[in-house]
């Protein structure tokens, strides 16, 4: 699933690309594609796109009276639509603008989806209330926006294993798995950890963990024309189990769950010891 970094640069991709462009249409091409029923999308059709923002994992396209907030959820991609076919493969919404002297044709954007769960939408809202409407108001505080004491009210408040918390989205908004696994390992802390039993000291290192993992994700994603996919991005044990820790050499191991994987090194986060692949394992410190 595309997480923060991943969200914001292709927001301001499709702001550089976008903005300014004057709506006339939004098609629903599946039945699930459109989550809300008022306002209405025509609200927003012959005014121009002021940019695209983000809020979590969601894009925001914002019109002066309405924003319609997108997400991507597993396997989705908001894309600029240079075919525009009647049937378009894992095709779930359609963007439609006018022409101007840079695109003759009708520029659009495309909400795909692939696989088989049909989960991504767009919910059309209030732009003045967009933050407080759903789905945004079910967000937790933006991971780049908490300081340590922030974030350790937030561990307070959400009492649990670290790993679980990183991924919660009502705990803290826009990290995942991937992310959770790269903060982690660099704040040399183990996935197990209780959020409620963490000291100031290692409170501080998840804090610059999350900035440091979140900006190095920033540098690539910014760098490319595209959303990367999850194995591109770059890490330190995400996506490497059984390889060596760039650390400390260790073999980098995993504890596997129906739909993610947690990936750690036991010399840099769990003194050595092997966490075990179940979910009723012991919080490890």
């Amino acid at each position: 699933m595309p997480e923060l970094p991943e969200v914001q640069a292709h927001a301001e991709r499709l702001t550089a690309q976008f903005s300014g462009h004057v709506l006339t249409k939004f098609v629903p091409i599946t039945f699930t594609a459109l989550k809300t029923a008022v306002p209405a999308p025509k609200d927003a059709y012959g005014l121009p796109l002021q940019r695209v923002g983000r809020r979590g994992k969601y894009l925001m396209l914002q019109f002066e009276p309405i924003t319609f907030v997108v997400h991507l959820m597993q396997g989705g991609r908001l894309l600029v639509d240079e075919k525009q076919s009647a049937k378009p493969r894992g095709g779930q919404a359609r963007f439609v603008f006018e022409p101007d002297l840079d695109a003759p044709s009708n520029p659009a954007l495309l909400l795909t989806e692939q696989g088989t769960e049909r989960r991504a939408g767009v919910w059309c809202v209030p732009t003045l209330t967009a933050l407080v409407d759903l789905p945004l108001s079910k967000l937790g505080p933006e991971a780049l926006e908490l300081d340590v004491d922030g974030l350790t009210h937030q561990f307070a408040a959400h009492p649990g294993r670290l790993h679980g918390f990183l991924r919660d989205q009502r705990s803290i908004a826009g990290l995942g798995r991937m992310l959770a696994n790269e903060i982690c390992h660099r704040a040399k802390i183990s996935p197990f950890a209780n959020t409620a039993k963490l000291k100031p000291d290692e409170i501080e290192r998840v804090r610059a963990a999350i900035h440091d993992c979140v900006q190095d994700g920033l540098d690539y994603e910014r760098t490319r024309t595209d959303m990367s996919s999850s194995k591109d991005r770059p890490g330190r044990v995400h996506g490497r189990v059984g390889e060596a820790c760039p650390v400390c050499g260790d073999t980098i191991r995993s504890v596997s769950y129906s739909s993610y994987t947690v990936a750690y090194c036991p010399t840099c986060q769990t003194g050595g010891k092997a966490l075990a692949d179940n979910t009723t394992s012991k919080f490890l410190k």
